[in-house]
């Protein structure tokens, strides 16, 4: 387990990191500079780094997002504040909070971190987006000609393909054993463009699975709630599978990079079982969390249906009146 007694983690930590070791973004940089402290809630913030890309991407989808907004306030359309709320908070903000604080910084160097991301990154966040609804704020907002070329992409082949439920379930469950049971995991760890593909992968991966689920925008063929509610439900012991078979695996992940970072405040072995932990309880948590939601969503549907088919038979019934009235 990460040792945190604060009077160690005032000290220095020895042996540093190797000059020079390979890694993406801020993990790099602080090995090259030999000045990686032990991990601890202070280093979360004060290991934060913004001055990457992924900082300008979500600035700037932030700005969009909040301009679109702002472009329905002022003609006097109304946007709900909750989905506001979503995009920019759990959506934006929790990509940003284990991509650009100090979590970033030691994401090739503890598996457990890395885990916290994968969590965040494929599920937490992607969720979040979805709730955001930026495609029909985009179609709301943007001229004629812009809004023809988003429909046509979303209504695409390819974006049915991957936007049906049983392809995106296919992708959310593989890819994680794709990753970490092939030396494909070790190559992201000594290369900083791969690590970055990855991350931006388990975006890409959790929106691809969740958007159609709980999103709220207009997508192709989306399933009725009751087969979504049931997708939810077979994703749920995914997690558990994957997150006890890296707790009991007795091979580390990686190979020997984390025993070669020479870390004396983390042991390789006992941080791969907090990982697995990790997976395992919070992919646990989210799918139960988001099942419910789901089934929250598909009880308003069934109301908003029912007050529809009120509203029919209530205009027939005035219809078959006022026809009698005249007859």
């Amino acid at each position: 387990m990460l040792h945190v007694d604060p009077i160690f983690l005032a000290a220095p930590a020895a042996p540093q990191l190797t000059a020079g070791l390979p890694g993406p973004g801020g993990a790099s940089v602080l090995a090259a500079e030999g000045a990686l402290p032990p991990f601890s809630v202070t280093t979360v913030v004060t290991e934060a780094r913004l001055d990457n890309w992924l900082a300008v991407v979500l600035v700037l989808a932030a700005g969009l997002y909040l301009y679109g907004v702002n472009r329905l306030r002022v003609r006097g359309d109304r946007w709900p504040v909750a989905r506001t709320v979503f995009f920019l908070g759990p959506g934006l903000g929790g990509i940003a909070s284990v991509t650009l604080t100090g979590l970033g910084a030691y994401d090739t160097t503890l598996l457990s971190v890395h885990m916290v991301q994968h969590m965040v990154l494929s599920m937490i966040s992607p969720i979040f987006l979805a709730l955001g609804a930026p495609v029909t704020l985009a179609l709301r907002t943007l001229p004629p000609g812009p809004r023809k070329r988003l429909l046509a992409v979303v209504h695409s082949r390819i974006a049915r393909i991957y936007s049906f439920p049983l392809v995106a379930f296919a992708i959310f469950v593989v890819n994680p054993f794709a990753l970490y049971f092939t030396d494909l995991y070790r190559y992201t760890l000594e290369h900083g463009w791969a690590h970055e593909l990855v991350h931006a992968h388990f975006i890409m991966t959790g929106c691809v699975f969740f958007w159609p689920l709980l999103g709220l925008d207009p997508l192709p063929g989306r399933w009725p709630h009751p087969a979504r509610a049931l997708l939810m439900l077979l994703s749920v012991p995914f997690h558990t599978v994957l997150g006890l078979t890296i707790m009991q695996s007795s091979t580390l992940f990686g190979g020997d990079w984390y025993p070669s970072l020479g870390l004396s405040w983390a042991d390789p072995r006992e941080d791969q079982v907090l990982a697995g932990g990790i997976l395992w309880a919070g992919g646990e948590f989210v799918s139960v969390t988001m099942l419910a939601v789901l089934v929250v969503q598909w009880m308003r549907h069934a109301e908003r249906e029912a007050r529809r088919v009120d509203r029919e038979l209530d205009r027939q019934e005035a219809r078959q009146r006022a026809t009698e009235a005249t007859g």
